[in-house]
Order: C-alpha cells, then structure tokens, then sequence
C-alpha cells in the first residue's frame, strides 16, 4: 500500500471536539431559543446533546452537521416560525466563537511528520469555508494543507465522495492513493464511498472505537498516536 495523499476532517479530529464546540453548540441553541435556557437544552438535545454526559453523540447533527443542518434540526425542535435564516445565524456564531477552537494534542507535530511523507495533504469539513478559516487560522495549520473544503465549496456534503474525489482530482491522485481521517462515520463513509485506499478513524472527537470499528480500517486515540505507528508511517510517501 502506498499513500500519496492524507485528507483530514476538521472538528474532532484536528480540533478537540468538545473543548472547541461545545461553548458554540450553547451559543446557537440560546440564540435559538431566544435566551431561553429550558428550549435551549431541548434543542441541544433535539441536536445530538446526551444530557446525562453533557457529551454530543456520534453521527448527530451537532457532531458531524453542516451549519445549515444544525440549524434545520432545531428549526425542527422548535416546531413553529423561525425568524431568518438559522442555518446562516448559526455559521456567523461560529465564526465568530473560533477563539474556542482547541487544537487535538501534538497537531502540530504530528502534521509535521506527515508533511514529510506525503506529497499533498487537505481538509474536508462539514464547517463553512469562513469557519474553517477562522478556526484554523489563528493556529497557523492552515499553510500545512495544499488543498481546503468546505460544506459550501461546491463539492457535496459528507457522507457523499465529492471533496474526496476533488482532492484527488486536484493533485492526479488515485482514490486508492488516499486515506481520509476523521471521527464520526460521515468521514469514514466519505472515504469508502471515494474508493480511498485507507480509512482511520480518531477518537478526539464524537465517536467511541465502538462506534468506528467494522468501519474504518484503523481507529487511533488522535492523530498523535497515528503518526506514532511506524507501519502506517511505512505505507507513506
């Protein structure tokens, strides 16, 4: 196996999930509920919040949703007349609660060793192009990437192969060429639908190993861990 090309989700995988997202998750149900704290943990909950771990479950709308879908579930849960248009409230207030973004430990220098083994490396995100940007930025990760994507950059939603096959179309890179990283199975779907040679999944975000195993063909604490296994490292370059 040879892998040319790494293809990273964002939320849960480069950034630790629930220290970076949850402070915005309670921002927007509020916003929402138009200050009420009651509606605002039934939308919360409506979205994927599991009240009794205060931890967001996999393969929900707050874990793995575009703003647009986040702001449909709760249009939903509030079951009535929406003022605006949520979908584009709840993208604003994320960008503009980027500071909350936490980067998964060792980011930096685990990007670092895969930079010197492949040749491209890219991100495909259910986020917004803005929200990717401001979340990474002011990390300076953004200049380890050749290639960006976003839920609004024209190539399809997960779980669909679109900004899979766009990073390979982008380099002349083979799916089987690529392996994509993320946390929750709209990531690991995403990569199996695209044909990617390999899938890993990570546990810095939503999923449990229970939750990706018979899915990914590998599963690692963080991508720390990943860059730390020598034979994966081997199928590199």
């Amino acid at each position: 196996m040879r892998i040319r090309g790494l293809l990273f989700d964002k939320d849960g995988t480069l950034l630790d999930y629930h220290a970076s997202w949850m402070p915005l998750n309670r921002a927007v149900a509020l916003f929402a509920a138009d200050g009420d704290e009651a509606v605002a943990l039934r939308l919360l909950v409506s979205g994927g919040l599991d009240p009794a771990t205060g931890r967001i479950r996999a393969n929900t709308p707050l874990a793995a949703g575009t703003p647009t879908e986040i702001g449909e579930a709760f249009a939903r849960a509030l079951g009535g007349p929406v003022r605006g248009d949520l979908g584009a409230e709840v993208d604003r207030l994320f960008q503009e609660g980027a500071g909350f973004a936490t980067l998964v430990p060792e980011a930096k220098v685990a990007l670092a060793k895969f930079r010197g083994r492949v040749t491209h490396m890219g991100v495909a995100t259910s986020d917004s192009m803005a929200g990717l940007k401001a979340s990474l930025g002011p990390h300076d990760l953004i200049p380890h990437f050749d290639f960006l994507a976003a839920f609004d950059s024209g190539h399809g939603l997960k779980p669909g192969p679109g900004m899979a096959l766009a990073f390979c179309k982008a380099f002349g890179l083979a799916p089987a060429e690529i392996a994509v990283i993320g946390d929750n199975l709209h990531d690991i779907d995403m990569g199996r639908s695209a044909g990617a040679g390999l899938t890993i999944g990570v546990l810095t975000g939503t999923s449990t190993a229970a939750d990706l195993a018979g899915h990914a063909d590998r599963i690692y604490p963080g991508i720390a861990e990943m860059a730390a296994d020598q034979e994966l490292m081997g199928w590199l370059g």
